[in-house]
């Protein structure tokens, strides 16, 4: 199925407006300074002006008249004179420069002497790493001069770092990771905690740029994204590592924020997805958030490992096939989906030999979620039944081809449960929470450009779509409506996205309990 274009103001307007406002600052600049002489004068001669207004008001009444005939005579004499004119205008417009310069107090040049001192305990903190005793005249040095090793920094409110640019010698290993993570280590550790900062090694000019991040937007409600079929928003990250913005409601305004986008169907290199965390940490809140959009094109079954009924709004809405909490019912639900995926290959297959389209039954996304499926192989092995990770070897295989896509989350401490073929077939990686730079590289196949945080807020992670950069991820709120801890706004907000309970073929309706139990009471005979 081709994907529909998304309309051009709403996949380049925010690009475009930024722009306009880029082109607009500039051009605001360039006028400032040419028409800044031009503005002195103007505010001189205002300042002028607002003088003698105040000495005529201060002047008495009776001295007035001795004044105006005072300044009379000057402008008489000055008018005589010759080249009198020219050169009273010359003195106003000397005065009235004078007068309107800026009076503001000019900040201290270079930082105070607290934040000279954190700049300078950074540099003797690199003199061990950044130095060499064969090197005859030393970058780093105790004692040396930090100015030369960092030619541009930047603090904020707190008097923390924000921005380092680190200059170190070419000799430094900087194409090791061991070499780099040391020194990433040591940056965080005396830049202050508690912060995530990105680290971009320029190897040619040997410079290390450390950038204290913003904190990812966490107040994001789930809601109706714009995008195309066969596209789904896993979360936020920041707006210099994606080119897309999305407008998002909060609450009566709107932004534009940049999204981690999946993309599945025919032409996807990332079929299915695989999401780790540690419990609590949103992966649930996640799976919840990939239903809802699914549910716009396809049908959802979902299997739920942890029996918390996490997923019991979704049970009998339009297009969720079954929610399954028990191991008869996962293994049933998941047989089928095998079948399923093998009756579209066979059609798909016949088609083509026949030079047919496929069959539109076949063109429908199918997705199946997994929370935690883990959990049902030990109660498969303690009964004696098969394992139904197993039966998701064909719909992982091949269920690219006929739009049937797997989503598996699970935690990392049964990380190691999982079947080969869930870690082989899962190129899309998501890890929320907090975990270690170790098991980041464990599951994304790459370390995070920044310093993973020890307490972090739900949802908040890294994502990887197969062999791309490794990307900051905040998932939408998407609680549960139905528990009691969920706030209004986000119960409300996943109720309208909720779509209507399903109605039976026939358009019979099911009695109420009380209802039948009134109609059996009056058929028994008296």
């Amino acid at each position: 199925m081709a994907r529909r274009p998304l309309p051009r103001i709403l996949s380049t307007g925010g690009a475009q407006l930024a722009r306009s406002r880029e082109l607009a600052r500039t051009a605001a600049d360039s006028a400032t300074d040419v028409l800044h002489p031009l503005i002195t004068v103007t505010r001189g001669l205002r300042r002028l002006a607002a003088a003698g207004r105040r000495k005529w008001a201060d002047t008495p009444k009776d001295r007035r008249g001795p004044l105006l005939f005072l300044v009379a005579s000057l402008i008489l004499v000055v008018a005589l004179v010759p080249y009198g004119p020219l050169l009273a205008a010359i003195a106003l417009m000397a005065a009235a420069a004078w007068h309107g310069r800026d009076r503001t107090p000019s900040d201290a040049e270079g930082p105070d002497e607290s934040r000279i001192q954190r700049l300078r305990s950074l540099y003797e903190a690199l003199v061990p790493y950044f130095s060499a005793a064969e090197d005859p005249a030393p970058l780093y040095a105790h004692g040396g001069e930090w100015e030369k090793a960092f030619p541009s920094y930047e603090f904020d409110d707190s008097g923390r770092v924000c921005h380092l640019l680190v200059r170190y010698p070419a000799y430094f290993t900087d194409g090791e990771p061991e070499s780099r993570a040391r020194i990433e280590h040591l940056l965080t550790a005396k830049s202050g905690r508690g912060r995530e900062y990105l680290f971009t090694w320029d190897e040619e000019g040997n410079q290390l740029t450390v950038t204290a991040l913003a904190p990812l937007p966490g107040d994001i409600a789930a809601q109706r994204f714009v995008s195309a079929p066969g596209e789904t928003v896993l979360g936020f990250t920041d707006p210099s590592e994606v080119q897309r913005t999305l407008p998002l409601t909060y609450g009566e305004e709107q932004r534009d924020v940049p999204p981690v986008v999946w993309r599945t169907g025919l032409r996807s290199t990332e079929p299915h997805l695989l999401a780790l965390g540690q419990p609590g940490s949103g992966t649930s809140t996640l799976l919840r958030s990939v239903a809802l959009q699914a549910l716009q094109y396809g049908d959802v079954l979902i299997v739920d490992g942890g029996g918390t009924g996490e997923y019991a709004c979704l049970t009998g809405r339009d297009g969720v096939l079954a929610v399954e909490c028990g191991l008869a019912g996962v293994l049933a639900s998941l047989e089928w989906a095998a079948t399923e995926t093998e009756r579209r290959l066979i059609a798909v297959n016949r088609a083509r030999q026949a030079g047919h389209p496929p069959p539109d039954d076949t063109k429908r996304p199918l997705w199946i979620l997994l929370d935690r499926p883990t959990a049902f192989t030990h109660l498969a092995a303690a009964d004696g039944r098969k394992d139904p990770q197993s039966l998701l070897q064909v719909p992982l295989r091949h269920g690219r081809a006929v739009h049937v896509t797997v989503v598996v989350a699970d935690q990392f401490d049964s990380a190691d449960a999982l079947s080969d073929a869930v870690r082989q077939h899962t190129r899309a990686r998501v890890v929320l929470g907090p975990a270690t730079a170790e098991q980041l590289k464990a599951v994304l196949g790459a370390p995070p450009h920044t310093t993973p945080l020890s307490v972090v807020p739900p949802g908040r992670g890294y994502a990887r779509l197969g062999t791309g950069p490794v990307h900051r991820l905040q998932v939408p709120a998407t609680p549960d409506p139905y528990d009691d801890s969920t706030s209004d706004a986000h119960r409300k907000a996943v109720l309208d996205l909720l779509p209507p309970k399903t109605t039976p073929a026939d358009g019979e309706t099911v009695p109420e309990p009380t209802e039948a139990v009134t109609e059996a009471a009056v058929a028994e005979p008296s």
